[in-house]
């Protein structure tokens, strides 16, 4: 499978409670990291930091144990970063 690009794509649903759906392309083999960040730039959790092949992926994050509020989360796949916000309402 030859995927022409890299891409992070919205979280579904967006607002969330307690679980949301993030998911992304990446178009060669990569370390790929994913982490949530809080408004304040700090990190509140880490969903991937491993090495994957080409190929679409899907992670699921369970905000059950964080506060209500705005959240970003950012892809880096090599020399590819893309952030993007999420909203946890409670």
């Amino acid at each position: 499978m030859i995927l022409e690009k890299f891409a992070l794509f919205q979280n579904y649903p967006n607002p969330f409670n307690p679980n949301t759906m993030i998911n992304f392309e990446i178009r060669k083999q990569s370390n790929v990291i994913l982490k949530v960040y809080d408004v304040l730039g700090n990190e509140v959790s880490i969903l991937l930091n491993e090495e994957k092949p080409a190929g679409t992926y899907e992670v699921d994050f369970n905000a059950s144990g964080l506060p209500s509020g705005v959240y970003f989360y950012r892809l880096t796949a090599g020399s590819f970063t893309e952030t993007k916000k999420l909203i946890l309402l409670k």
